[in-house]
């Protein structure tokens, strides 16, 4: 075992041991093509933890042959970048070499420490390559961002996290070899790691370690180990971040197109994550008056209580009213129903992968976000009979057609049975028109 973490073991040597971002790296693309050629341009690498930021980085200054420096927002300041800054611009008139400044977490820079990188960037005595979780329209500077390309990484598939898993399974630099790991420890390792190379790697050494070598002079490793190993899977939120925004807004639109299903999941990804339920019951009274109004004026009333009754025994009891009037709103016009549904959301959200929000889904209120595909596609629920928009979707693709309030046939609840049903029939209905091309009986979207 190598005194490395397995992860640093198995950072990829080249762009084709580098697992998933082919819309970045693959055959012909602008990126690929410019690392190959060796011609590095500055940029921002934007993306979730463990999907290659710091690799790619480090494979691209490799190309160019030049130094390679890397530092982190956290642990740095002004002194030590202007430290390297110097000595960059000395190296660069002694043999024209260059230097590529790698920033880890740029976003985490002020933006004095983001304004002395930027007259060195502009004449070359650097390339900065930054890296980032957050969005950098609103964290790097305007005008660093406007000299540097942006360029996105994507949560690595399932697939590419068992590639990645099964090659440090059997490579010199990781476990050659030493480990037996059972099928179903590797389907939960690769389903929990949430598209986290990093965590999956942890995980499996964290698990091979604690294990004690068979007859066959290999270490087993199951499920439980794996489970103890990775004691809570990483969700990707950040409550002041985008996928604060990303997720709300997916909850919202879930409420204004009828489907309950894809608001209860949004509301639990949200608590899960730790969102502030105030913030929440907020969103929901807003949502009473704004997407429902006086079509159901009680809905309000409901909303409101939900407020209150949120604010006054807070957490975890909280997500009951909040969710209450969540279904409420979403059907707009009682039983343990929605205990059993979220008793089947906590399920999913322990066992499956906590896919991103899709980008229809995303609100784009910077022209990056508009062309990187927010908001596009998205059908406006009003725009629709019934508030139901043909052939939309809400819910993650992992998860589309999963149903979790079931309605009972008691009280005021078998009423709103009756209009679930009457809803998913309608919609259904529109989506065979929308496949045929007869699109008569809904009116056309406005955006």
């Amino acid at each position: 075992m190598g005194a490395q973490p397995l992860a640093a073991r198995m950072r990829p040597r080249d762009l084709d041991e580098l697992v998933g971002q082919q819309h970045l790296i693959g055959p012909g693309r602008v990126l690929r093509k410019a690392i190959d050629a060796g011609q590095l341009p500055s940029m921002i690498l934007w993306g979730p933890p463990g999907t290659g930021k710091t690799t790619l980085a480090a494979i691209g200054a490799k190309h160019a042959n030049a130094r390679f420096v890397a530092i982190s927002a956290v642990a740095s300041g002004v002194a030590e970048l202007r430290r390297i800054i110097e000595d960059s611009r000395k190296l660069r008139q002694l043999n024209g070499q260059r230097t590529v400044l790698f920033i880890d977490e740029i976003h985490r820079f002020n933006k004095a420490q983001q304004d002395v990188v930027l007259p060195y960037v502009e004449n070359g005595d650097v390339v900065l390559l930054g890296a980032t979780t957050e969005n950098p329209s609103f964290e790097v500077n305007s005008a660093l961002l406007s000299r540097s390309r942006v360029f996105t990484l994507k949560p690595l598939s399932e697939e590419d996290v068992r590639t990645i898993v099964r090659r440090a399974l059997a490579d010199e630099r990781g476990l050659g070899g030493s480990v037996r790991l059972a099928e179903d420890a590797e389907n939960g390792l690769v389903a929990v790691s949430n598209g986290d190379a990093r965590v999956a790697l942890n995980a499996l050494e964290l698990a091979a370690d604690a294990a004690t070598p068979g007859p066959d002079g290999k270490r087993p490793v199951g499920l439980e180990e794996i489970r103890e190993a990775l004691q809570r899977r990483s969700l990707l939120y950040d409550r002041a971040g985008d996928q604060h925004y990303d997720t709300i807004s997916a909850f919202i639109k879930s409420v204004r197109g009828s489907d309950p299903d894809a608001a209860l999941y949004w509301l639990m990804r949200m608590i899960d994550a730790g969102e502030d339920p105030m913030f929440i019951a907020r969103r929901i009274v807003i949502l009473a008056g704004e997407d429902v109004g006086l079509a159901d004026p009680q809905a309000l009333v409901i909303a409101s209580a939900a407020q209150q009754a949120a604010h006054l025994i807070g957490l975890p009891e909280a997500y009951y009213p909040l969710a209450e009037a969540t279904v409420y709103c979403a059907l707009a016009p009682k039983s343990d129903s929605l205990k059993r549904s979220l008793g089947e959301l906590s399920h999913d959200l322990a066992e499956t992968r906590a896919d991103p929000v899709p980008l229809h889904l995303r609100n784009a209120p910077t022209s990056l976000m508009a062309h990187l595909g927010y908001g596009q596609g998205y059908k406006y629920a009003h725009d629709y009979e019934g508030h139901v928009a043909p052939d939309e979707t809400y819910l993650p693709e992992s998860l589309e057609g999963r149903r979790y309030y079931v309605p009972t046939d008691l009280g005021a609840e078998a009423e709103l049975r009756s209009r679930l049903e009457s809803l998913r029939r309608r919609s259904a209905r529109g989506i065979d028109r929308a496949r045929t091309g007869d699109t008569s009986g809904s009116r056309p979207a406005s955006g």
